[in-house]
């Protein structure tokens, strides 16, 4: 074993190249390594993927992710060559601290002081060209929310006239040490759990290695990687439930404007009262999908919360949509329940193609054992006990949690398939970026349905020690003002059509504790933006996602919530960096190559949140995901500093209101009303920007005999939703439709005649 070791450190002196530094003594250097790293495994567990990728001779650059202060002491330790690591001399102003790190082959640079920056790089030149590797963490400061940010132009500057390997390299699990800013601080905090896991990845070369953004594409994309690697480990979403519940176990944590005001304990019992009798009375054994028509309040909650706990997969169902999709919806899934109030059903007045379990009609099914098992188990039971109990242990990152439907490009429902992962991850994503804690109120007034609602407002609260209000209706804005007033609100997740609602019927005090307001689902107008700021004191700041992404994909941070100084958490007019773990990516509409920074294409987004397929469709899932790339169908660019710009959307649909109307359907449904196929086109839906609801539908037509009030009213007749019909104002008469040599629909071309009729920017494009 000795001459084991022995060998082990002339093999690591003779790695080490000529260099007039005063590099420590190999042996001594041998010995100390494996003395801190034998003291360093007391605390954390280490795994190292992809090693050998690493050059065994020869120079190189590591270009690593900045979450800590041990990253560069975890590259000198991991990496079996020596390393020599570009470091800020401001952390070592301590003198036997400064004089240990000169001789392990620290490199100093200090930014704000050009002429020391420029001999620090030139020095890691020469180091690469004598044959050692180099470290460089691009980014140029510690994250403080786990994202990626922006690599500085110094790689291009490093590598310029030389020819070396460019590695990739990934610190994962560090977020969340007490050497991170996790929590909103360094170093004072208590560590998560005793022997921290940490894990470094290194990938392929890459190919592209004097661009930045491609280096920071690369390791943004081993992030995805990495935690895909370790996603087995993911604690599934009702077991974060049942903890966070048991943390706030007589503290309020789900309330509504009807009165309700449920404790976490409270809010565990009857989910587990819940749950005992659906399977008793109600539900069959093999019945996994079961359907929920329930507006957003405290009993939604417990009904999807329930669900979750008895492993079985929730599908809310659109309640704003008509009766012949609903039955599609349900008969895609496989429903046979749908749970709901006698109430609420009044007042949509629909009818569903399923048996109907009333939440009125469950207490009266409740017994005393019920509620003695569930007490016990909620007062009693510790977290993990019960989630064994109830068979969790057995509930894997890649089973499904819910099934949302999105409209297709021929109208039929599509079933978005999201799995436990899926949630999980982007739960933890926006308790972190976001950095939500105990006193926050989160205001939910989204619908379970769409997967905004779902993921973050139903269980963005469930999984994390925050507190939820919920209120049925997004448009009752005055009441909604009560609400969040009452409950203190702190975090605003919407939509700039119901942010409007609120500019009228709001008063500065009721929003008055609300320091967090995101918006999504359509584009944020700055005018909105200011009028909101100006009204409640605190901006709206825009993040992007899809039904297909769980939906979050990128967010900006809002001002409140920012730690970096020097580095902006917001970019007015993006859409905001990709959360942790999400990497996003642009190519070219034509040729499908990828796009260097600044460059509008295709934006696609590979990570945990890319949805496991469309249920019961692989043949329309190919069709959009590729190699665990999802192709978004919008058209973006992404900067320097990794803020997502949304320019256009390719895809054939429309945001109004929040709401994604295909453009196809409308179609079909007017050229049935037209009495058929043509050998030319007569119609095609386009849209454009509209102040007020995001977008506006538009018709072009050829010369027809039905007036657009009757076609109006021939849409409207076939069942399509009032927010499925074009205003009459809105359709244009032409002598043809565009069309390309393939004879498909010209659809830019489409777009200008429509931008030129309403006098809007990009007609002449």
């Amino acid at each position: 074993m000795r001459n084991s070791s022995v060998g082990d450190a002339r093999a690591e002196a003779t790695a080490l190249p000529f260099h007039p530094h005063p590099y420590v003594n190999p042996y001594w250097r041998w010995f100390l390594r494996r003395l801190v790293r034998l003291l360093l495994s007391c605390f954390y567990r280490f795994r190292v993927f992809g090693q050998e990728r690493i050059p065994a001779e020869g120079g190189g650059l590591l270009v690593c992710n900045h979450v800590s202060f041990l990253d560069g002491v975890l590259i000198m330790l991991l990496v079996d060559r020596p390393v020599r690591v570009l470091a800020w001399e401001g952390n070592f102003q301590i003198g036997w601290l400064n004089r240990m790190a000169r001789r392990w082959g620290v490199i100093f640079l200090d930014p704000r002081r050009p002429k020391q920056l420029v001999l620090a790089l030139q020095e890691a030149r020469r180091s690469m060209e004598a044959g050692s590797l180099v470290c460089i963490f691009a980014e140029g400061e510690i994250t403080r929310t786990g994202q990626l940010m922006g690599f500085k132009r110094g790689i291009s500057w490093l590598l310029k006239g030389i020819s070396v390997p460019v590695i990739p390299v990934y610190l994962d699990e560090l977020w969340g040490s007490v050497f991170s800013y996790s929590e909103g601080r360094f170093f004072w905090k208590w560590p998560r759990r005793w022997r921290y896991p940490i894990s470094i990845h290194f990938g392929p070369p890459v190919e592209k290695a004097r661009d930045p953004y491609h280096v920071r594409l690369s390791v943004q994309t081993l992030g995805v990687t990495a935690y895909m690697r370790r996603a087995d480990r993911t604690r599934v979403a009702p077991w974060s439930m049942i903890k966070q519940c048991k943390r706030r176990l007589f503290g309020s944590k789900v309330a509504d404007s009807s009165g309700a005001d449920l404790s976490g304990g409270m809010l565990l019992m009857r989910s587990l009262i819940l749950r005992r009798v659906l399977r008793r009375c109600i539900l069959d054994a093999d019945e996994p999908h079961v359907g929920v028509f329930l507006p957003p309040t405290a009993a939604g909650v417990v009904v999807n919360a329930a669900l979750a706990l008895d492993r079985r997969v929730s599908v809310n169902l659109n309640y704003t949509v008509s009766d012949a999709i609903l039955r599609q919806c349900i008969e895609v899934a496989g429903i046979r329940h749908v749970l709901t109030s006698r109430r609420f059903m009044e007042k949509v007045d629909c009818s569903l193609d399923a048996e109907l379990v009333y939440l009125e009609d469950v207490p009266e099914k409740v017994t005393w054992v019920d509620k003695l098992m569930a007490a016990a188990a909620t007062y009693l039971l510790p977290s993990g006990l019960l989630a064994r109990r109830l068979g969790l242990h057995r509930v894997a990152p890649d089973d499904l949690l819910t099934i949302i439907f999105t409209s297709g490009s021929t109208g039929v429902p599509k079933g978005v398939m999201l799995t436990q992962l899926n949630i999980a991850s982007n739960v933890e994503a926006i308790g972190q970026v976001i950095r939500l804690h105990r006193q926050d109120v989160l205001l939910g007034i989204l619908p379970f349905f769409h997967s905004f609602g779902y993921t973050v407002t139903l269980w963005g609260v469930l999984g994390l020690d925050v507190k939820g209000a919920y209120h049925f209706s997004p448009l009752d804005a005055r009441q909604i003002g009560k609400l969040a007033r009452q409950h203190k609100v702190s975090v605003l997740l919407s939509t700039p059509t119901f942010l409007r609602g609120f500019l009228r019927r709001c008063t500065p005090e009721d929003f008055a504790h609300v320091d967090v307001a995101v918006t999504g689902a359509e584009k944020l107008p700055p005018s909105l933006a200011d009028a909101f700021e100006e009204r409640f004191g605190v901006r709206p700041v825009e993040g992007y996602g899809t039904t297909e992404l769980s939906p979050l994909v990128s967010v900006n941070i809002p001002p409140s919530r920012v730690l970096s100084t020097e580095r902006p958490g917001a970019r007015e007019g993006s859409v905001g960096r990709p959360i942790p773990y999400v990497a996003a990516k642009t190519t070219d509409l034509e040729t499908g190559d990828d796009l260097s920074a600044n460059e509008p294409g295709m934006l696609w987004i590979k990570g945990p949140n890319v949805m496991a397929g469309y249920y019961g469709r692989p043949d329309l899932t190919r069709e959009v995901i590729r190699d665990g790339w999802y192709e978004t169908g919008d058209v973006a660019r992404i900067d320097d500093d990794g803020f997502i710009f949304i320019t256009g959307r390719q895809s054939r649909f429309s945001k109004i209101g929040g709401e994604m109307v295909p453009h196809i359907e409308i179609e079909e449904q007017l050229i049935r009303l037209l009495g058929g196929e043509s050998d030319t086109p007569q119609v095609a839906v386009t849209a454009v920007p509209d102040e007020r609801k995001g977008e506006r539908l538009v018709v072009l037509h050829v010369p027809l005999d039905q007036s657009p009030e009757a076609l109006r009213r021939g849409l409207a007749d076939a069942g399509l939703p009032p927010i499925y019909l074009p205003s009459v104002d809105s359709f244009i008469e032409v002598e043809s439709i565009p069309v390309l040599g393939s004879g498909k629909l010209d659809l830019k071309a489409i777009e200008r005649i429509a931008r030129q009729a309403f006098d809007q920017p990009g007609a002449s494009s």
